[in-house]
């Protein structure tokens, strides 16, 4: 199933995981990058995310699951 995050939840899921791999948390994707950022976008893209995103009546996974 096709992400259905709208620009804010996207920036916002990126945003919180470039911060854990700049913290030293694991990297889910073979990547080449080095830059947290660039490195969290290439893990969005690839659904491999496991974050959640919370909307009042419904929960949206960042792995592209509902």
């Amino acid at each position: 199933m096709e992400q259905q995050h709208n620009r804010y939840e996207k920036a916002r899921i990126i945003g919180a995981r470039a911060l854990q791999v700049s913290f030293g948390a694991p990297v889910l994707v073979e990547t080449e990058q080095v830059e947290p950022i660039l490195i969290a976008a290439e893990e969005y893209d690839a659904g491999v995310l496991p974050f959640t995103v919370r909307r009042k009546g419904s929960v949206r996974s960042a792995g592209g699951e509902s």
